[in-house]
C-alpha cells in the first residue's frame, strides 16, 4: 500500500517531532490532539525549529513553507478515516492507548497499520483491543525525533512480516536507522539497558555515595555518554521515569525494577504542585 498521509494521534514533544520529520520526508501530517492549543503550539515549535535550520542554511524558506503546508491541524479524531499509516504518541497510560487504538481500529481502513510510539508497553496488549492484530506494532521514536537517528520497531505477538517491513521502510524513509524488537519484551532494548542505570544512579545518590552533580559527570566523562542520567530523566520527564519503572517492576514481577525512594517524592511532590520545575536541577 502506498503511503501519502500520516496520521500523528498526540501533539506533545514526541508527536511534534514525529509529525515534523514526517511532514519533512514529503508525507502529508494530520496532526491530532484533544485541544487546538496544543496542536497549535506543536506547529509553532516546528516553525520555530526550521527557522533556525533556515538560518544555518541547512534548509531554504520554501523548504520551511513546504513542510508547514503538508500538516493539516485537528482535534477530531474521524479526520484519520483517510490517512495511510498511523503513529500513537500519547501518554505512557495503557487505558489511554487502548481507547485510542480502539477508536482508530474503527476509522480506519482495514489495510491500515497502527504503530505505538510507547516505550515500554506491550503492542501484544494494545493490539488485542483491535480486530486487526497483525497490522499493529511499536514504532518507538527518540526525543528529539528530529534529531535522534534510532527508531526501534516492534513486534507484537501477532504482527506480521509485512507490517513490520512497512513500518521499517517508513522509518527509514524518514531518515531514520531502524532495529526490530523480535520479542514484545518490557522496555525493548533501549529503556531495557537504560531504566536500570537511571535506578542505580538514583541508588548512589540516596546511598551518599555521591552527589547528582558528580554521578552526572561521572558517566558523561567516564562513559562518555552526552547527557547523564539525572540530567536525561530531568530532560525525558520524572513522571516518565517512575512509570516505565513501575511497569517494568509489575511486568517482570522484579521489584530491583521498581522507582527508587527519590522518584516517588519527586512525583508525589509535582502532583501537590510543591514543585515547579519537577526535576533533579530544578528543586
Amino acid at each position: 500500500m502506498s503511503i501519502k498521509t500520516i496520521g500523528v494521534v498526540g501533539a506533545g514533544a514526541m508527536g511534534t517531532g514525529i509529525a515534523h520529520v514526517a511532514a519533512m520526508a514529503g508525507y502529508n501530517v494530520v496532526l491530532r490532539d484533544i485541544d487546538m492549543a496544543y496542536v497549535d503550539n506543536s506547529v509553532k515549535n516546528m516553525d520555530n525549529f526550521m527557522a533556525k535550520s533556515v538560518e544555518k542554511g541547512k534548509m531554504t524558506e520554501e523548504q520551511r513553507q513546504a513542510t508547514l503546508g503538508r500538516i493539516k491541524k485537528t482535534i477530531v479524531l474521524d479526520d484519520f478515516a483517510d490517512v495511510d499509516f498511523v503513529i500513537e504518541v500519547v501518554i505512557e497510560n495503557m487505558d489511554l492507548k487502548k481507547e485510542v487504538f480502539q477508536a482508530l481500529d474503527k476509522l480506519c481502513r482495514p489495510e491500515v497499520i497502527l504503530a505505538s510510539n510507547t516505550s515500554s508497553m506491550s503492542i501484544t496488549a494494545i493490539a488485542a483491543c483491535t480486530g486487526r492484530p497483525d497490522k499493529v506494532c511499536g514504532m518507538h521514536f527518540f526525543n528529539p525525533a528530529q534529531i535522534m537517528r534510532l527508531v526501534e520497531v516492534i513486534r507484537g505477538l501477532q504482527t506480521s512480516d509485512e507490517t513490520v517491513a512497512t513500518a521499517r521502510a517508513l522509518a527509514e524513509s524518514f531518515g531514520k536507522k531502524a532495529i526490530e524488537v523480535k520479542k514484545d519484551s518490557p522496555g525493548f532494548v533501549v529503556n531495557r539497558i537504560m531504566i536500570p542505570q537511571f535506578i542505580e544512579a538514583c541508588r548512589l545518590y540516596e546511598e551518599g555515595v555521591a552527589s547528582i552533580e558528580d554521578i552526572d559527570t561521572a558517566v558523561k566523562l567516564g562513559l562518555n555518554y552526552p547527557m547523564g542520567p539525572f540530567e536525561l530523566m530531568d530532560y525525558t520527564g520524572i513522571d516518565i521515569s517512575y512509570f516505565v519503572m513501575e511497569y517494568f517492576a509489575d511486568e517482570l514481577r522484579n521489584n530491583q525494577y521498581a522507582a527508587p525512594q527519590v522518584i516517588k517524592q519527586m512525583v508525589r511532590a509535582n502532583k501537590l504542585g510543591k514543585k515547579t520545575g519537577g526535576g533533579f536541577y530544578s528543586k
